[in-house]
């Protein structure tokens, strides 16, 4: 009986494993299919693939096409759709938060550019990924200095991007851009 019994467990563990290798593999060829489809301009099959992939594959590749769809509407001039996902993403409570906080980030970059957008609102929601703490905090102040700058808080702008340009810790490229804008700005 315990022969029959560790048989049956190694059998039922072995077909599991295979199922899920299966549904890994066919979920990967989805969002293949589906970025080719992006690629060849056939944004709308592509979109209806991913919306597909998101309700039906596996849980990494759910997330994947969630976000890959919120960069198709940007990609296509559909700010306000891009940002509405986003925010759904950033607020899905099922997400690891590091999904969430990059949500955050990418839908605020979108936002930067669609009209009648809740700037106090965004930048409620960037404060917590601004901290010291977070390794969005870079990214998060960069956006809050664009936020002040479009807002015409000048000097609060200028403040961040001078704490970009002058850290150390700032990525090359955020540096760059902190530096071009206190240009602009006049320090």
């Amino acid at each position: 009986a315990l022969c029959v019994a560790i048989v049956v467990g190694v059998g039922g563990f072995k077909g599991w494993q295979h199922y899920d290798l299966t549904s890994r593999q066919a979920a990967g060829e989805q969002f293949a299919a589906a970025m080719t489809l992006a690629a060849d301009n056939k944004t709308e099959d592509s979109f209806n693939a991913l919306s597909n992939l998101a309700a039906d594959g596996t849980e990494g590749y759910k997330v994947l096409a969630r976000f890959s769809q919120a960069r198709l509407m940007a990609q296509n001039n559909d700010s306000n759709g891009a940002a509405e996902t986003y925010r759904s993403l950033a607020e899905d409570s099922s997400l690891d938060s590091l999904y969430r906080d990059m949500a955050v980030i990418l839908g605020a970059l979108v936002e930067l550019n669609v009209p009648g957008t809740d700037w106090a609102g965004l930048e409620q929601r960037l404060a917590p990924l601004s901290a010291d703490t977070s390794p969005w905090r870079f990214s998060a102040r960069e956006i809050s200095a664009l936020i002040a700058q479009k807002t015409g808080a000048n000097t609060k702008a200028r403040d961040l991007f001078k704490g970009l340009s002058s850290d150390r810790n700032s990525p090359e490229g955020v540096r760059a851009r902190a530096q071009e804008m206190l240009s602009i700005l006049g320090k």
